[in-house]
């Protein structure tokens, strides 16, 4: 046999010896993509940062424990800067350009409306982690999920406090956007079941220019409750106008700053007494199954001990991961009929929804800042401290 003819037998003896990758292993080892975007500058950066690097601690755990489906997980998330113009268009392009397999919510209502535009138009699922206002259900979606409890069930705790307390009267400022609407309208609509007066109500668009006239306004009427439903710059600019005007309420509530724990610091001594409505809270007695570990693996992952916002994007995640080992399968007809059907429980607490995808297992607590210290009000059997007016 000549030499070549050898030398071809060789390669090709050694070519068949060689271990065969099959398309199935190209897959296996190929990462789930899962994008998002997140507000890392603008006026939801504040919760934005938590929810961030709750998603980026699960993908971190998640790999760990091997991945999904035998596949290592990779996040895409993309700076939506707070804008509703960016986010149309990041979502799009995570879709479309990124090929994503699974994609998680924005911060927000305003945000979430326009995400699930574009995730329901491709028919994907989209646990909406961080959004309560009513709105995203009502438009006959069928793979929008909400975790957080709606919007017009925040201030019940404070509400039920007030009418115990025999306080009588409640004024309400609010951002005339969606999740605010439905805050607003809940209140009253509560306020009434629990035989309180609404003294006065007026939205707000501009707050830099509209806030202080309705303040005053709010001040000159002197309820026995104050709540103000705003996104966090101008939570902070109510208390300042507050201060500046030296007005204290026997009552005041606020949405979303006073869950932050960097909120006393923030504030200053005009945070003593706020109440804030909170989805849950990284309190060791909370009684959810996982608890604990989340706060601790947080704190040391962050830096800085998780608000309800960081254990709402986790708690997606768990389900989401839940579906997908369930399921065993990414197929997001499969994710959202078992979704869908799930009852279960996740470090904030209970997960249902209703047909329509809006949360109805999930309730509300209440903290109020005392002494420096962020406890637990409401309901009862969770209290840390009893309220204080």
């Amino acid at each position: 046999m000549a030499i070549g003819g050898l030398r071809i037998i060789i390669v090709l003896i050694l070519a068949l010896s060689l271990p065969i990758r099959s398309f199935a292993q190209d897959v296996e080892s190929k990462p789930i993509l899962i994008g998002a975007t997140v507000s890392l500058d603008g006026k939801y950066s504040e919760p934005s940062f938590m929810i961030r690097k709750a998603f980026r601690l699960w993908e971190q755990e998640v790999n760990g424990r091997g991945g999904l489906l035998e596949r290592p997980v990779k996040l895409i998330l993309y700076n939506d800067k707070s804008q509703k113009e960016l986010v149309r268009k990041l979502y799009t392009k995570l879709i479309v350009q990124d090929k994503v397999d699974l994609v998680f919510s924005p911060y927000g209502t305003p945000l979430t409306l326009l995400a699930s535009e574009v995730s329901e138009q491709n028919k994907m699922v989209m646990l909406a982690c961080a959004a309560s206002g009513e709105k995203i259900w009502e438009r006959g979606y069928n793979y929008v999920f909400g975790v957080y409890a709606l919007a017009k069930r925040y201030f019940i705790g404070f509400l039920d406090l007030m009418a115990r307390e025999g306080l009588d009267t409640v004024a309400i400022i609010y951002e005339n956007s969606p999740f605010h609407i439905d805050v607003a309208s809940g209140t009253e609509s509560w306020s009434k079941r629990f035989g309180l007066n609404i003294a006065f109500k007026k939205p707000f668009a501009n707050a830099e220019t509209d806030l202080p006239n309705i303040l005053k306004q709010a001040i000159k009427v002197n309820a026995d409750g104050l709540i103000i439903s705003a996104y966090p710059p101008d939570g902070y600019r109510s208390l300042h106008l507050m201060k500046k005007a030296q007005y204290h309420v026997k009552a005041l509530g606020i949405t979303i700053i006073p869950t932050h724990p960097d909120f006393y610091k923030q504030a200053g001594n005009i945070a003593e007494g706020v109440f804030g409505p909170s989805q849950w809270e990284p309190d060791e007695r909370i009684p959810f199954p996982g608890t604990q570990k989340f706060i601790e693996k947080f704190s040391a992952y962050a830096n800085k001990t998780p608000s309800y916002h960081a254990g709402s994007a986790y708690a997606a995640s768990q389900i989401l991961e839940r579906a997908i080992v369930h399921t065993k399968s990414i197929d997001h007809d499969k994710i959202r009929d078992h979704i869908r059907a799930l009852d279960t429980v996740t470090v904030i607490g209970r997960f249902k929804v209703n047909h329509e995808g809006k949360q109805v297992g999930h309730n509300p607590i209440l903290v109020q800042w005392q002494n420096k210290k962020k406890e637990i009000v409401y309901p009862t059997k969770m209290q840390t401290k009893s309220a204080r007016f």
